[in-house]
């Protein structure tokens, strides 16, 4: 899982050794490689309300991750990314509708289409920097919405069904679901942790840090934030795809609406920002709350809300990173840390 090398020695002492794992971390390895086979079974065993219940939280941590390598890592806070969400939701309707592609396998090219979407548009929002970025690109995505709302071949404000699924029967079509938006979810996190501990992403995180230090050390700034923005947009291309793969049907509203934002970046703040154990936590924390209190209506969103500026106050890098911090529990290391082997 990691690699720990010698960096130096000196005399009288045992020298320094860069370490990039931990027990915690090769725990974590082995216990996602566990669930993730027990996982592959679910659909030989599992009821189908669970299954639909761990996809749509599948979808979440793929969106959580991907706005957090864009905004905990990046520094570029959106509140657009609903935007390749629906791009990704009507982009599977296309293909699997109209060109008659297998829905399934258009899952991976629906995030081609929203990644390939984010070039011209990242073109412009980038031209806009800190809280007038996060509008544009609430505006791009607000923009989108109306244009699909007003092309009647997709189904206009009303939206459409995703017919191509009537050749499969009710238990195939959710079990095929479930592992594609389990692999999506697994894919996700692992994408998001081969690329912090790559020269990559000590690029990314040196941006965020400060864009003018990254460019006196010979970082190109520009084409980071290009290939960040774009990859977030892959990411929430599938999740996309897979979250109206399991509604079945589609609305600008639904695909575009600007209430995704809020609830993506819950996740990630109540879990803690800039970590990637962080969002997965606030993940499981806010769809277990979603489901216990649904019925509460408003009330229910008031809670959320309340318990957002609480952690925002007492933990303000979110749960999971305070206990990170307080504990030194690194389940997935992407740092260099270095240390210091003493002699007797």
């Amino acid at each position: 899982m990691g690699v720990t090398a010698a960096a130096s020695a000196r005399p009288g002492d045992g020298g320094h050794v860069v370490e990039r794992s931990t027990r915690a971390g090769i725990a974590t390895m082995v216990f996602f490689a566990v669930s993730l086979g027990f996982s592959v079974s679910m659909p030989f065993w599992a009821d189908a309300i669970y299954l639909r219940w761990l996809s749509e939280l599948a979808c979440y941590f793929v969106m959580a991750q991907m706005w957090n390598l864009l905004g905990g890592y990046g520094g570029l806070v959106s509140i657009g990314q609903q935007a390749y969400i629906g791009i990704g939701g009507y982009a599977l309707i296309v293909l699997a509708n109209m060109a008659g592609i297998n829905p399934f396998a258009a899952v991976l090219l629906c995030g081609v289409a929203a990644a390939v979407a984010a070039m011209p548009i990242s073109r412009i929002v980038f031209r806009l920097h800190g809280p007038t970025f996060a509008i544009g690109t609430w505006a791009v995505a607000e923009i989108l919405r109306l244009l699909v709302a007003n092309t009647t071949v997709l189904g206009g404000g009303s939206g459409t069904s995703l017919l191509a699924l009537r050749g499969f029967d009710r238990a195939t079509r959710e079990a095929i679901t479930f592992w594609v938006s389990i692999g999506a979810s697994y894919g996700s996190v692992l994408l998001v942790y081969l690329l912090l501990r790559s020269k990559f992403g000590l690029a990314l995180t040196a941006i965020r840090d400060s864009e003018l230090a990254s460019r006196s050390q010979g970082i190109d700034v520009g084409r980071t934030k290009f290939l960040v923005y774009v990859i977030s947009a892959f990411g929430f291309g599938i999740a996309g795809a897979i979250y109206f793969l399991g509604t079945l049907r589609i609305s600008p509203d639904a695909a575009f609406g600007v209430s995704w934002s809020p609830l993506i970046i819950f996740m990630v703040i109540i879990g803690g920002v800039g970590t990637i154990a962080g969002p997965l936590f606030g993940a499981v924390l806010f769809f277990a709350l979603s489901k216990v209190f649904e019925d509460f209506g408003s009330w229910y969103l008031t809670a959320l809300g309340l318990l957002a500026i609480v952690v925002t106050i007492w933990f303000p890098k979110g749960i999971f990173g305070f206990i990170e911090d307080r504990y030194d529990l690194r389940l997935f290391p992407v740092q260099r840390r270095l240390r210091v082997r003493s002699t007797p």
